[in-house]
């Protein structure tokens, strides 16, 4: 007979897109998240579809079984990138769908704030504004990895967050979107370089992503 698993400090369950599911976001955050100072294990589950949003999710079911099925610490909520732009009434419907649901299974609801399209960088004060309007009328944690890109690209402007796209994040742009969720809901800086030489990360890249990540939060006093 197998051994039971370990048992868990947080249980994250993230529903989104590629944005999510690209390098395998989930993935990353617990592997940082079990190299810190103060290791927390964490099970993370993925409920994603390409290009899909947060209404096509609530259509299918699959993450109302889910919550159903086993308890959650925390939901992120990863919304079809270009929404918040185009139609924020509608990602605002679509977030109080589901944190209605979140709420009532004694889960949090926690917000992934994305980055714009590369060449269309002015658009991120608007997915930020969406994104924190619709937190505070909730009282989700926002986790502003759309932020932390901003300001490694400035640190760095060579830094290759994208791929070729100019949509999906590289390995780096991945990386600094799990130290951020790090960051935000256990608030400790991200430091050590096992999961970054895992992603052969160079480490004055990997401690540039960290800073950054830090420096997102900071503002809006990591929990």
């Amino acid at each position: 007979m197998l051994n039971e698993p370990a048992s868990f400090d947080v249980r994250m369950l993230f529903i989104g897109n590629s944005y999510t599911s690209r390098n395998g976001l989930p993935t990353l955050v617990a592997a940082i998240a079990a190299a810190s100072g103060e290791p927390r294990r964490i099970r993370v589950k993925s409920i994603v579809a390409g290009g899909a949003s947060l209404r096509r999710h609530w259509n299918a079911g699959t993450a109302q079984k889910v919550l159903e099925a086993e308890p959650w610490d925390y939901v992120v909520l990863q919304e079809q990138s270009t929404l918040p732009i185009k139609n924020r009434s509608r990602y605002h419907e679509n977030v109080r769908l589901f944190d209605a649901e979140i709420g009532s299974h004694g889960a949090k609801t926690v917000l992934y704030l994305t980055w714009p399209r590369q060449n269309a960088p002015q658009s991120q004060e608007t997915i930020v504004n969406a994104v924190e309007a619709i937190a505070q009328e909730i009282g989700a944690a926002v986790v502003p990895v759309g932020r932390a890109w901003q300001i490694a690209m400035r640190q760095a402007p060579g830094l290759e967050l994208y791929v070729a796209d100019g949509s999906h994040p590289s390995v780096a742009g991945s990386y600094l979107a799990a130290c951020v969720f790090c960051v935000r809901l256990f608030g400790d800086p991200v430091s050590g370089w096992s999961v970054s030489d895992s992603l052969n990360l160079d480490r004055k890249i990997a401690a540039l992503l960290h800073e950054s990540a830090w420096r997102s939060c900071v503002s809006i006093a990591c929990a």
